[in-house]
């Protein structure tokens, strides 16, 4: 059954995904209520109340639960043990599986490659003898991340040709935490998938995207993404795949990489909509955003289907002074995110350019 219009969807996590979760909410006729430690935060502005606490907090998480016909989330870091506590009162969508799953790359990697999907080889590092032993495996080469919590390149050393010794201190340096070695991939490009199954099982998956990364932080999606329609459509069936495997409800990313012969690896899932899924609010009638929120309000699947060709880019930090011009061109969605002071690697807002289908 869908919840009837009026009804409050609650939200852990306050950032710029959570803003534009509680606008489609809204669009909906829903309303909204936040959980986050921030006050003022992106997304408080634009919904009906902010629970203002940590997202672990007991009480704030029984008020959220008490004032919410169902609860989702907004990354994929809110903690396990607070989406399993809510579930026991009120429907949380995506499941908590998911969040265990994306939480930790070495269980991500290993869930993906026990479904059928190939990923990057990769060697679980718990000390600097076993990231020596790893690096010999893997020839010299390869990025060292930690296991949990990395995000925008953060977390993350790369070796390049380097023999395997000589690395004392390196696990030490990043925060004696349990890490994990990925081998490098010869790519041709990366790629996503925005996905989305509903309460009933249904599926709706989006065009795959072009993804360019600077500085560890996405950049720019690209659509259409260059890449033959038999990989697009393993991407999509990939993604169908994690989905049904996880008994998942609402809106996943999912990352690729393309080789050369057009086959995939997949690099990484997030249980929530995707900053390379944006583009889909200026060239789809049905935005990842609604997606979501159709999903798990019990409520039919859109039609994922692409209108325009289109490029969505960041605004990063000190971008945020290009709005005036962008502005002034034709064909450009803009939208910012309500953060009151620009800092280096900060997402201020996106746009995305659009064109007719070619």
């Amino acid at each position: 059954m869908s919840l009837p219009s009026g009804s409050t969807i609650g939200i852990i996590g306050g950032g710029q995904l959570g803003r534009m979760l509680a606008m489609a909410a809204a669009r909906l006729g829903y309303r909204i209520v936040v959980l986050e430690p921030q006050p003022d935060c992106p997304a408080a502005q634009v919904a009906n109340r902010q629970i203002v606490a940590a997202y672990d907090d007991a009480a704030a998480l029984g008020e959220l639960a008490a004032a919410s016909a169902v609860v989702t989330y907004e990354f994929e870091n809110v903690p396990v043990s607070a989406a399993a506590a809510l579930a026991a009162t009120v429907p949380v969508y995506p499941p908590a599986r998911a969040l265990e799953v994306a939480q930790d790359r070495l269980a991500e990697k290993k869930f993906l490659n026990g479904i059928g999907i190939p990923t990057a080889d990769f060697s679980p590092v718990d000390n600097d003898d076993e990231l020596t032993a790893a690096l010999k495996k893997f020839n010299g080469s390869g990025i060292l991340k930690t296991r949990r919590m990395g995000y925008d390149g953060k977390g993350q050393r790369v070796f390049r040709n380097m023999e395997a010794g000589g690395f004392a201190g390196t696990c030490e340096a990043m925060g004696n935490v349990p890490l994990i070695l990925e081998s490098f991939v010869a790519f041709e490009r990366e790629i996503s998938v925005i996905a989305a199954r509903g309460i009933d099982g249904s599926l709706a998956a989006y065009d795959p995207a072009w993804n360019v990364h600077r500085n560890g932080i996405l950049h720019s999606s690209t659509l259409p993404a260059g890449v033959k329609s038999d990989t697009a459509a393993a991407a999509q069936t990939a993604a169908a795949e994690i989905l049904a495997a996880l008994d998942y409800v609402g809106v996943i990313g999912v990352e690729f990489f393309v080789l050369a012969d057009g086959s995939l690896l997949a690099n990484e899932i997030a249980p929530r909509v995707h900053n390379s899924g944006h583009w889909t609010e200026a060239a789809c009638t049905i935005s990842q955003f609604e997606q979501h929120i159709r999903a798990v309000a019990g409520l039919p699947l859109g039609n994922p289907a692409r209108q325009f060709d289109c490029v969505m880019e960041n605004l990063i930090g000190d971008d945020i002074r290009r709005v005036p011009e962008l502005l002034a061109e034709p064909d450009l969605m803009l939208h910012l995110y309500g953060k009151a002071e620009a800092r280096p690697g900060r997402k201020m807002g996106h746009f995305t350019r659009v064109s007719r289908r070619s």
